[in-house]
């Protein structure tokens, strides 16, 4: 059976969760729901050592679930209980409800989730056994669960994620349709002024071809527009999230734009609530994966674990190390308006990433191997900053 350990650094607990882990038990009763979109299959978990008890199904709608939880309270005498589920596409409202209820809850990794390796039997009964009897030993590792405001700004950022990627596919589209007839640009950057007055000017013998491309063309600049639109509402939550001094202080490093910080804050909430950069860096998945058994050690590429929009910007700005560490006049402006100590930590930054960039580059490696371990150290001087702007030790070694 694989084992699944609470304190694993991929995914860092609650406040609530590391409580509950610590203590072990305390629990009346543990319940397994096994969510889904329409219905919820409950079971439960006494504390002792006797098999757990399958109760049903009900619907998954807020009545209902509160009809379960005032059974469930009357049947163990209004003692503590604790409630547990499988992060997924159903979010944490099942959770809140709970929260709301004066009862523990648990929002749980699937992936850590322990499995025999012979049970090929798979049903929502089982499921939900499985959840209470591992909620009952303490083998579940719960995920951190976002308060409403930082799910909103999260969907915000999302939301501007797809629209860039359906951007960049309509981009495409156009590109691959001029290229096909032979009418490829003959400038140097594409989607500047200069472009789109060139696109202006190429003309098709035929004229359902012509509004075909006029088609393309609006398509780009509908999604451009989108994408600028969601890019405006995200300056604009800025103002009243709780997190922006950090996305400020954020900011204060190369490559980390207002995109970057909000995306990382926005999927990860105050990221200070890490013990270590390490941590953070494992949950990010950017750590290599290891298979060792006896006197053998292998390391492999990165795990790719926890969460893969913070990876992806990370990486992304971990490409703008690749020249020379210096204060642009963009990077200084951002600079100013956070603190000296944050200054420092970023200019710490600059040096030490631009300097392993090129060292790594000159020992062969592939460009990508390089970024992603760049990546892998940005994350840990964000979470020094982060610590710094919520009045946290970081043990860096940057003087303001």
């Amino acid at each position: 059976m694989k084992q699944s350990n609470a304190t694993n650094p991929v995914l860092v607990e609650s406040e609530a969760a590391k409580r509950l882990n610590a203590v072990g038990s305390g629990h009346a009763a543990y319940i397994g729901l096994d969510v889904h979109k329409v219905s919820i299959s409950v079971a439960v978990a006494e504390e002792g050592r006797q098999a757990p008890e399958f109760l049903g199904e009900i619907p998954n709608e807020p009545k209902a679930i509160d009809q379960l939880i005032r059974q469930m309270s009357e049947r163990f005498a209004g003692q503590p209980l604790l409630f547990c589920y499988e992060a997924g596409p159903c979010g944490y409202g099942i959770y809140h409800q709970i929260q709301a209820s004066g009862h523990d809850g648990e929002v749980v990794a699937p992936s850590l989730i322990p499995q025999r390796p012979g049970d090929r039997v798979k049903t929502d009964r089982r499921d939900a056994v499985l959840l209470a009897r591992l909620s009952r030993a303490g083998e579940l590792t719960a995920v951190w669960v976002p308060t409403a405001e930082q799910e909103a700004i999260r969907d915000l950022t999302r939301a501007r994620e797809d629209m860039k990627a359906a951007e960049l596919r309509a981009r495409q589209r156009l590109n691959a349709f001029l290229l096909r007839h032979n009418k490829p640009y003959p400038g140097k950057s594409r989607w500047t002024a200069a472009h789109y007055r060139w696109l202006e000017t190429v003309r098709f013998d035929s004229p359902i071809q012509q509004l075909v491309l006029q088609e393309y063309i609006e398509n780009v600049r509908e999604a451009e527009r989108r994408v600028a639109g969601l890019e405006k509402q995200m300056r604009a939550a800025l103002t009243e999230w709780s997190l922006a001094p950090v996305v400020e202080a954020l900011m204060a490093l190369r490559g980390v734009s207002l995109i970057t910080a909000m995306t990382v804050l926005s999927e990860l909430g105050d990221i200070s609530r890490f013990d270590s950069p390490r941590q953070l860096m494992a949950y990010l998945g950017l750590v290599p994966s290891e298979h060792s058994s006896g006197g053998s050690r292998r390391q492999g590429g990165i795990t790719k674990t926890g969460n893969g929009h913070v990876r992806r910007v990370l990486v992304e700005s971990a490409w703008s190390y690749r020249y020379p560490a210096r204060k642009t006049r963009i990077i200084q402006q951002r600079a100013e308006r956070t603190s000296p100590m944050v200054q420092a930590i970023a200019w710490e930054a600059q040096k030490r990433l631009c300097g392993r960039y090129r060292r790594l580059a000159a020992t062969g490696k592939a460009k990508q191997q390089v970024t992603t371990a760049v990546a892998r150290e940005l994350a840990g001087f964000l979470w020094a900053i982060a610590c710094e702007a919520m009045g946290k030790p970081h043990g860096s070694r940057a003087t303001a």
